[in-house]
C-alpha cells in the first residue's frame, strides 16, 4: 500500500524517539501496534462481509437462471405431451405397445422352455 524502505522507517524510529522521549516511546509502540491491529481486523471484516455479498447475489442469479432454465423444460415438456396427446389416438397406442409386448412375452416363453429343458437335463 505504501512504500516505505527500511531507511525511511529508521528515520521515523530516530524521529519519534527524540520527540516522545526513551520513556514512553515502548508505550507509544506498543499501542500503535494495537490500533493498527484493529485497523486491520476490521478493514479485513469489511472485505470478507463484502465478499459474502457477492458471494450471495452470485448464488441467487444462478438460482433464477435454473429456475427458468426449470421453468422452460417443464413448459416444452407439457407442449410436446400435449402434442403427442393430440396427435396419437389411445388406438394407436394400444397397438403400438402390443407388438413390443408380444415380442417381449415370446422371448419369455423361450426362457421358460429353455430353464425348462435344464432342469429335465440335471
Amino acid at each position: 500500500m505504501f512504500d516505505v524502505s527500511f531507511s525511511e522507517l529508521m528515520l521515523i524510529g530516530v524521529i519519534a524517539l527524540i520527540v516522545i522521549g526513551p520513556e514512553r516511546l515502548p508505550k507509544v509502540a506498543r499501542t500503535l501496534g494495537h490500533l493498527l491491529g484493529r485497523a486491520q481486523r476490521y478493514v479485513n471484516e469489511v472485505k470478507s462481509d463484502i465478499q459474502k455479498e457477492m458471494d450471495l447475489k452470485e448464488i441467487g442469479d444462478i438460482k433464477n437462471q435454473m429456475e427458468d432454465a426449470a421453468r422452460s423444460v417443464k413448459s416444452s415438456m407439457t407442449a410436446s405431451v400435449d402434442d403427442i396427446k393430440s396427435a396419437v389416438s389411445v388406438d394407436d397406442i394400444k397397438s403400438a405397445v402390443k407388438e413390443p409386448a408380444a415380442a417381449l412375452e415370446d422371448s419369455l416363453d423361450e426362457a421358460r422352455k429353455a430353464l425348462d429343458v435344464k432342469k429335465k437335463d440335471d
